[in-house]
């Protein structure tokens, strides 16, 4: 009778003390209506329209005319978009190959406590600071053929060439967004347990072999995050092209987005000009749908699952 008595106590108790919780508001549907209705409003109904306009001619004054797939056999048979795709890619990979491994290093050393880490982190992320103009600019400045810093060391000229034009916009994009990919490498490395390299160290692991079976793969997500900001970033890359070479010399830097800058606005072609563009957006959404599902991101798995 008494561990009755006492049962029922207990229930009471946790009943009185549900009731003098505060009642908890679980979000609904409607909490997620105002993020809908910009989307729709900002991404939806503007990339609804340029998908209209790629099947129309229109000069931008006069009224659109519906010309079907008129664009877009142009656009197959249009061999400067081709040459403009390769040189969007050849950018990409570029950007990629120098801003990854560099961002992934500078990440780890910053989320780390070596002495004057914090001033040096806070030096190294100034060009975050600049636009994209003003860095254009300052480089354009910079690596001048008559007055720059080539013409101190041989008479160098940095835009004559394709490749040196293209490593030029590699080497501003890279020193621009490093520290960008750096900040999101280091939140994650900051993530990541100590007790992992604890035991790794009582176990003999060297600081390589920590960080090539710990830090990195602990890095996934915030690997897979940067590298979809760099795709997504290196298609639609504008305005350093337009500043600092300005598609030349010729049209070797005429990159995708130059390309229907150059359609759409000098010789007032947005019916192409959208043709051009929505096939950018496809583009870049097909590169980030692959690169989510080959990595498994897209099921969100916690890469402390175990820990």
């Amino acid at each position: 009778m008494a561990s009755a008595t006492h049962t029922a106590r207990l229930f009471r108790d946790r009943v009185a003390r549900r009731r003098a919780a505060p009642a908890v508001v679980r979000p609904g549907p409607v909490w997620a209506l105002p993020g809908l209705v910009f989307f729709v409003v900002f991404a939806v109904v503007p990339m609804a329209g340029v998908i209209y306009l790629s099947f129309t001619s229109w000069n931008g004054l006069t009224s659109p005319q519906f010309t079907g797939a008129a664009n877009w056999s142009r656009f197959f048979k249009d061999g400067t978009v081709w040459q403009s795709t390769w040189i969007t890619a050849a950018l990409l990979v570029g950007n990629m190959l120098i801003q990854a491994p560099i961002s992934v290093l500078l990440g780890v050393w910053s989320a780390g406590f070596q002495r004057n880490r914090a001033v040096l982190s806070a030096i190294f992320f100034l060009p975050l600071l600049f636009s994209t103009a003003a860095t254009a600019v300052m480089w354009r400045q910079l690596l001048d053929p008559n007055f720059g810093v080539p013409a101190k060391i041989g008479h160098l000229n940095v835009f004559g060439g394709q490749w040196s034009s293209i490593a030029a916009l590699v080497l501003v994009t890279s020193w621009q967004y490093i520290p960008f990919h750096t900040l999101i490498y280091q939140s994650a490395a900051r993530a990541i347990p100590r007790s992992l390299y604890e035991a790794a160290e009582i176990d003999g692991a060297g600081r390589v072999k920590q960080f090539m079976r710990i830090t990195l793969p602990q890095l996934k997500n915030a690997i897979v995050t940067s590298t979809t900001f760099m795709v997504i970033g290196g298609l639609t890359a504008f305005d350093i092209v337009l500043l600092l070479t300005d598609g030349g010399p010729g049209t070797d830097t005429s990159i995708l987005p130059f390309k229907m800058y150059q359609t759409a606005f000098q010789t007032y072609d947005f019916g192409y000009g959208s043709a051009i563009a929505t096939f950018l957006l496809a583009l870049a959404t097909g590169i980030s749908l692959i690169l989510v599902k080959a990595s498994g991101y897209d099921k969100m798995r916690s890469t402390m699952e175990g820990v």
